[in-house]
């Protein structure tokens, strides 16, 4: 007869290990701009605590700006323009919320949060439903299996059927719902929401903007007699779930963390609606920090070496002191101040002597960090994004790759007596990832080409340069909308000979990028040359350093 054998307990550090892993939860919002990504998020912060009065998106005399948007430019416009990490304790749990611009312009700042992203909550305009930039995020989700929470947002106004929303979701995206909770009515007659698991019936009573909506949790007998719902509301929103009850699914957490199946809620985040109940929901179906791929494999979260990645870097977030910051993501083991780390590109050591816990611009120094954290470290110009730090056997993470520009101008510096500041601007602005640079194949044309998704990336740009550098500058338009990266580098296009009908330009690895018109320049260049390997997206680059202007 053989026995089992038990494993041998838990050693301290490691059972802290397992249970901080275990309070984890990490998730970025993707979403359409204008359907309320940053009042969602201020919400969020109000129930967890980490605000007293949520912020409105476009603040007015003395109502306070919104705490994710923190950039001069983004307090003007209104907008969400470069992600942000947002800290805070709900239920015993520690939130770490990845805030994205919302602005098509900044999808690429989207991308490389996603990265970092161990879950996502789609958010939909309840009269909009799917729109084209939620589709394109959904799609980079999709690339990486993440769990996709889905949020219908603004229930408190007209709007479209909520069956109508689900089908459309599930049509088009091939993402299968499961509505968590069901609207008692929509628009001036939206009461609430009915928890389909617990049946209980949450209604909810305005209150003063900012604050916290009163709610009152009543069984469905008690709804119906309590005369704060009309009766033929509370009857369609009950034959409705009937419905989707007789569809016989089931909410299958594994299906979930494979991002097969979207938990679905409906709420208002301006008036507080359903806010409470999604983020209690989130905690218990999003899933913890997950194994990150390397150069290894797999790398457990629970592993004792620290490891983590930058996905992010960020210049002058204080412009006081003209600070430049990355964004480490912790994968592995416990991070703790002024530990010494391995720099996995290029294989020195650095002592990490102030990190920082991230609160938009708000930081403090930080003792200790677990995975799903995000810390910031200071970046007098060593870090790249995609960079991995680690102790221990060496070990690599996946690099974050760039991807396809669809514009692009020459960036000039009027003023030759600035260019120290000119170049230290475009140099730093290059790094953190606000804009990718390329440059002439002809060396003695030194202004850099600025290649972005949109034009308000080249606005943003400018405008940094000049308040945060003192430097003015003009753009020239390039007439061109597609690029692509050669494969094989410069022998594969010398290889070819001489081409037309497109620019080659190097990009900040000295890399050849080929630019067109258009899409039609470009199958002509395929039918031409069939055998010259083009791609949409840069290769990720390890172990060089990049050029500098």
């Amino acid at each position: 007869m053989t026995t089992r054998s038990t494993p041998p307990p838990a050693t301290a550090p490691e059972a802290d290990l397992a249970e901080a892993v275990a309070r984890r939860r990490n998730f970025a919002i993707i979403s359409h701009p204008d359907a309320g990504k940053t009042t969602l998020t201020e919400k969020l912060l109000l129930y967890g605590g980490a605000i007293q009065q949520a912020g409105a998106v476009k603040a007015k005399g003395e109502q306070r700006k919104v705490t994710s948007d923190w950039m001069e430019l983004e307090k003007q416009r209104g907008i969400s323009i470069t992600s942000t990490v947002l800290q805070f304790d709900y239920s015993g749990s520690t939130i770490n919320l990845l805030d994205t611009p919302g602005h098509q312009d900044f999808s690429e700042d989207t991308y490389r949060t996603l990265a970092a992203a161990d879950n996502a909550v789609m958010l939909e305009d309840a009269a909009k439903g799917l729109e084209p930039q939620t589709r394109k995020l959904f799609e980079v989700c999709r690339m990486r299996s993440i769990p996709i929470f889905t949020f219908i947002n603004k229930m408190d106004r007209p709007g479209r059927d909520p069956l109508e929303l689900l089908d459309e979701i599930e049509q088009e995206l091939g993402l299968a719902c499961w509505p968590v909770n069901w609207p008692i009515g929509s628009g001036d007659r939206f009461r609430g929401v009915i928890d389909r698991r617990s049946r209980q019936v949450i209604l909810f009573l305005r209150a003063e903007r900012g604050r916290q909506s009163e709610e009152r949790v009543l069984q469905i007998d008690e709804a119906a007699s309590s005369g704060l719902v009309e009766p033929e509301l509370l009857a369609a929103a009950l034959e409705e779930l009937e419905l989707l009850d007789g569809a016989g699914s089931d909410l299958d957490l594994e299906a979930v963390h494979r991002g097969e199946l979207s938990p679905v809620f409906f709420g208002s985040a301006m008036t507080n609606f359903g806010v409470r109940p999604f983020l209690d929901a989130f905690l218990e179906l999003a899933q913890r920090p997950i194994p990150r791929q390397s150069s290894t494999g797999l790398v457990d979260p629970l592993q004792s070496g620290f490891s983590g990645f930058v996905f992010k870097l960020q210049a002058n977030m204080d412009p006081r002191h003209r600070d430049r910051v990355a964004f480490v993501r912790v994968c592995s083991g416990r991070f703790e101040k002024d530990m010494t780390v391995q720099h996995a590109r290029t294989g020195k050591s650095i002592r990490l002597s102030r990190p920082q816990k991230l609160f938009g611009q708000d930081r403090e120094v930080v003792e200790d960090a677990y995975p799903g954290d995000v810390i910031g470290l200071n970046n007098p110009g060593m870090f790249a994004i995609g960079d991995t730090l680690y102790l221990g056997p060496r070990v690599e993470y996946e690099g974050i790759p760039c991807f396809s520009p669809e514009i692009f101008a020459w960036l000039r510096n009027p003023n030759p007596s600035a260019f120290k500041s000119f170049r230290k601007g475009v140099n730093e602005l290059r790094e953190e990832g606000a804009v990718q640079i390329l440059y002439d194949t002809d060396q003695s044309k030194r202004d850099p080409i600025l290649a972005a998704v949109g034009q308000l990336q080249l606005e943003v740009v400018q405008y940094r340069l000049e308040h945060e550098y003192g430097v003015q500058t003009r753009l020239e338009p390039l007439g061109f909308s597609v690029a692509r990266w050669v494969s094989g580098g410069w022998p594969a296009l010398e290889a070819v000979g001489r081409i037309f009908n497109c620019k080659t330009v190097r990009d900040a690895w000295d890399r050849p990028v080929l630019l067109f018109k258009n899409d039609w320049n470009l199958n002509q260049l395929h039918e031409d040359h069939p055998d010259l390997g083009l791609s949409s997206v840069a290769p990720v680059v390890s172990g060089v350093e990049p050029i500098s202007l």
